[in-house]
């Protein structure tokens, strides 16, 4: 018995091998599994995906040395689907090229996938209901640097009571990757005036930048 099913594997291989070399396109395996993305665009995990209009996965390149991460989408990325594309975004952006990087050269994501309701800060609940996601993007991406873009971000990697003009500035470490905590680009907005706070994000990126070797 089992040297006739033996003989029943070797006969379907051979079939098979021929087939492949005809370029015979029927054969294939099973449909894979889905992506990260999709499953993150599906996701149903908590009461916000009943609010929002698009989930927003993140964007930017799958092997970047530098990861961003904020808390979480807005209006206008709720509209579009990807991640700091209103003024915030537009700020980031600015910030990111005088860096000496592209855009598409870093990863932009946040911790949460889904708009809060009134662009509220995510509860506990939504926060640990994101938590895989985000920890499975930083382990495919494994960048070299991640900054935090505001406390909710910050927190989801450092524990401390600081506020966060004491937090940032300095680096932490997550799994081996350094950690730089900052303000977020919507809290330079609404403190425009402010030149201190400007000033001292950019001293932050000039960290980054010097450990990633950009002058």
């Amino acid at each position: 018995m089992e040297k006739e099913a033996d003989l029943l594997l070797a006969d379907v291989k051979e079939k098979l091998q021929f087939l492949s070399l005809l370029g015979v396109g029927f054969v294939t395996r099973e449909s894979s599994a889905p992506s990260l993305e999709e499953t993150i665009l599906g996701c149903q995990r908590c009461p916000l995906a009943r609010t929002r209009t698009h989930a927003v996965p993140g964007e930017g390149d799958k092997n970047a040395e530098l990861m961003f991460i904020g808390e979480a989408p807005g209006r206008d990325e709720d509209i579009q689907g990807r991640p700091f594309v209103g003024k915030a975004g537009q700020l980031l952006t600015k910030i990111i090229e005088a860096m000496k990087f592209q855009r598409e050269e870093v990863y932009i994501t946040n911790v949460v996938k889904c708009r809060p309701p009134g662009n509220r800060n995510p509860q506990e609940d939504e926060i640990a209901s994101c938590r895989d996601f985000l920890l499975e993007q930083i382990e495919r991406i494994n960048p070299k640097v991640i900054v935090t873009l505001g406390r909710v971000a910050a927190s989801f990697f450092i524990r401390s009571s600081l506020g966060m003009t004491a937090l940032r500035g300095d680096f932490h470490d997550f799994q081996q990757i350094r950690v730089m905590p900052t303000f977020h680009p919507s809290y330079l907005i609404r403190n425009e005036g402010n030149k201190e706070l400007k000033k001292m994000v950019w001293e932050d990126m000039k960290k980054v930048m010097a450990f990633l070797g950009k002058k």
